[in-house]
């Protein structure tokens, strides 16, 4: 695992890691990875690598009008995920967190309702996924999980629970850190030691302007030392480093010490989105993945060295994951549509005496005009 003031290799890129960064000391130390850590990782990153694959095509085939591939971040996002607890933490994703989704949990069909059109946001439940809808809008997730992150403290009513806070885990690119809603966040989760991890996936490209023409200060990790939030970089390829680096933010937060930074430097091997032709703005050589690059090849290998797994088993989960797709294809063909009036159902908790008017006047008008049509 790469931290403070190391810098990284992971995909060939320099010079963007050699600013200060704020100090570790504050983080606690968790267990090291285990074997069975190492296997739920490649399971994991295979079953995302297959759909991701799978979900580019089919938008190419007219099942889906639009997706945004996260081909070369399996690593990053498999790797934070596995770090939170499902069953009391909050993930607050981007429109770009597929493998964040399959790894806690969030049924794949279900989340390419989103990608379809079918339903804004998903049709999984939040409340017992603990994942919440895709934000599209840049940086939007990042205000949504500091103010969740927030009510954790004020139910505490300012004492710290006997099993810690839960915590919010909100996911960010080098783009968005640019946005006045990440400093607003920043600044207000360390103000009120907010539990929250912003796990930053460095992937080299807003769109396409790459990091080091929209990113001032070296890297993301070193604006943490401006909020007093520590930081840590990690190589974002490497599976195991990042699963351990965002279990130390998680545990920071946890424990009350407020907010932690965790940037995982990565690379967008394909288009920003389907509609994207990266061949505008950079060469596509910079897709092709190499072994030191790819962070599935890079664990498979790791397990052959090591003997955690011999081909056959790595082969199954190849197997295994080919499958998945393909019963995510058929279910995505199956998604019907939604109930039109179900767009007033999700704007606020308790709908207001206005809202209903206007759902009650959309359903009257869209009555009529299905009668108007079988006349």
């Amino acid at each position: 695992m790469q931290t403070s003031g190391q810098s990284t290799t992971a995909h060939g890129r320099a010079g963007l890691a050699d600013a200060p960064r704020p100090p570790l000391s504050d983080l606690p130390s968790v267990e090291p990875v285990t074997g069975s850590d190492l296997v739920e990782l490649y399971r994991l990153m295979t079953a995302v690598r297959h759909l991701d694959l799978a979900a580019i095509s089919w938008q190419r085939q007219g099942i889906v009008p639009a997706y945004a591939p996260e081909l070369g971040q399996e690593a990053a996002q498999v790797g934070s995920a596995l770090a939170v607890d499902p069953k009391r933490d909050f993930v607050f994703p981007t429109y770009r967190e597929l493998g964040v989704a399959r790894a806690c949990g969030v049924d794949m069909v279900e989340y390419m309702s989103t990608h379809k059109a079918t339903w804004h946001g998903g049709l999984w439940n939040p409340a017992e996924t603990h994942v919440a809808p895709i934000q599209a809008v840049v940086a939007g997730s990042v205000l949504h999980a500091v103010g969740w992150a927030h009510g954790q403290t004020l139910e505490a009513h300012g004492e710290l629970p006997a099993e810690g806070y839960n915590v919010a885990i909100t996911y960010l690119g080098d783009g968005a850190s640019s946005q006045g809603d990440v400093h607003e966040a920043m600044n207000f989760a360390a103000i009120f030691k907010a539990p929250v991890v912003f796990f930053v996936q460095n992937n080299g490209w807003a769109i396409s302007v790459p990091t080091e023409r929209q990113v001032a200060g070296g890297s993301v990790a070193a604006r943490g030392a401006g909020y007093g939030i520590p930081a840590i970089q990690v190589d974002g390829n490497d599976a195991a480093a990042v699963l351990t680096a965002t279990r130390r933010a998680v545990a920071h937060a946890r424990a009350g010490q407020g907010p932690a930074i965790v940037e995982a430097m990565t690379y967008r091997r394909g288009p920003h989105a389907t509609s994207d032709d990266p061949g505008r703005y950079r060469s596509l050589e910079d897709e092709r993945l190499d072994a030191g690059a790819d962070p599935v090849a890079r664990l498979r290998e790791r397990f052959v060295a090591e003997g955690i797994a011999d081909a056959a088993a790595l082969n199954e989960a190849d197997d295994a994951a080919a499958a998945e797709a393909e019963r995510v294809r058929r279910g995505v063909l199956a998604l019907g549509g939604r109930p039109g009036a179900e767009m007033f159902d999700l704007v606020f908790q308790e709908p207001t005496d206005e809202l209903l008017r206007q759902k009650a006047n959309w359903q009257a008008e869209t009555e009529w005009h299905e009668e108007s049509e079988h006349a």
